[in-house]
């Protein structure tokens, strides 16, 4: 990547266009939520929640993520180029961001999520970000939810038409006037882990419940569409 394209990239000018263009393209979807009074009155009861996601579906989360700014949430993203640009739009959209990953930062990310959580306040993970494997559920979250003693809610993001990319999580973008759905799963509380074997098992149990959210696939044809 030349330079002046990465000047661009880091410019505060293009990540605020770059959020306008996110907002207006997500208006066209006809969303649907499922399921958000369970985990929002334990935040208003004061207990600690951490939304968690996989890294393909983040992108339709973001305009609707924004009614819950009230909640002074945080985010947890890597120090990349990328992740400069998400961080962007995610304050943007109201959210506290966290820079860091298990490759960078991640130590001193881990506990100032940790502490934002032990306030009885809302974050979100991307369970196998910020680059895969996909479907692998990493240990951070199991780590920061058991730390804050926060209570882990998983949600996924379907959409009636998408595109797929080639990517390795199989990046989903929503068509425009697409009906999307997101949905949230039931509360999912975690003890202290006793030894390597138990905090596995409780890595295997989120990664079992999120695995059938995955979505692979390909763009509809107009016949399907249709149906």
């Amino acid at each position: 990547m030349n330079r002046s394209l990465q000047h661009l990239l880091a410019a505060p000018r293009f990540h605020q266009l770059l959020y306008h263009v996110i907002r207006l393209y997500s208006r066209s979807f006809r969303l649907q939520i499922e399921n958000e009074r369970r985990w929002q009155g334990l935040i208003e009861k004061g207990m600690p929640v951490l939304l968690c996601v996989w890294h393909q579906q983040f992108f339709a989360a973001i305009r609707p993520f924004q009614r819950y700014a009230k909640y002074r949430p945080a985010l947890m993203i890597s120090q990349s180029r990328d992740g400069t640009m998400i961080a962007a739009v995610a304050r943007r959209t109201g959210w506290r961001t966290v820079r860091g990953s298990s490759s960078r930062g991640g130590k001193s990310a881990l506990g100032e999520m940790i502490r934002h959580l032990k306030n009885g306040q809302l974050a979100a993970h991307i369970l196998d970000g910020p680059t895969g494997p996909m479907g692998v559920v990493k240990p951070g979250a199991i780590r920061l939810a058991q730390a804050a003693r926060a209570t882990i809610v998983p949600f996924s993001v379907s959409a009636q038409w998408a595109v797929y990319f080639n990517s390795w999580d199989r990046f989903m973008l929503p068509l425009p006037f697409s009906r999307v759905t997101l949905t949230f799963g039931d509360p999912m509380q975690l003890t202290p882990a006793d030894g390597p074997e138990a905090f596995e098992r409780q890595r295997d149990r989120l990664e079992a419940i999120m695995l059938p959210n995955i979505v692979t696939g390909r763009m509809k044809t107009r016949k399907e569409k249709n149906q």
